[in-house]
């Protein structure tokens, strides 16, 4: 495969085969289903991020957790905190994505903003998820 080619799975090519489940959970029929490899990857790791341990019946361990950080005190190495934290779980929980995390955040409005740009290794995907989570108070 040549360098920087996305390699398509033979689930991309069937038409109507979902691969994953979309977010947010919008859908008519409350699920909306996606249908490539990309799309089921981004969304896997989405769901990983806003997800805290226990609160996935039969996975406890499941989920980074991150809400945590939005009610603590918002200092200069906060960011670098959460940054080390989400690289580490992603190396760790999805070994064949690499990632490059930035975080910044804005304490008048209680929120901190995440990036992650990722490319996976064994399909030559490129993506970029944006979080923000805040407490809702201003």
């Amino acid at each position: 495969m040549a360098f920087g080619a996305v390699k398509k799975y033979p689930i991309d090519l069937t038409p109507r085969k979902a691969v994953g489940v979309s977010l947010p959970f919008n859908g008519n029929a409350v699920f909306k289903s996606t249908f490539t490899t990309k799309d089921a990857i981004r969304n896997n790791l989405i769901n990983y991020l806003l997800t805290n341990p226990g609160e996935r019946v039969f996975s406890t361990e499941y989920g980074a957790g991150l809400r945590k950080y939005v009610f603590e005190q918002i200092s200069r190495g906060t960011g670098a905190e959460i940054q080390n934290y989400i690289e580490s779980l992603i190396s760790k929980y999805f070994p064949d994505i690499k990632s490059q995390v930035s975080v910044s955040a804005s304490p008048d409005y209680n929120t901190i903003y995440i990036t992650v740009n990722y490319s996976v290794v064994t399909t030559g995907i490129n993506d970029t998820v944006q979080i923000s989570l805040n407490n809702g108070w201003k």
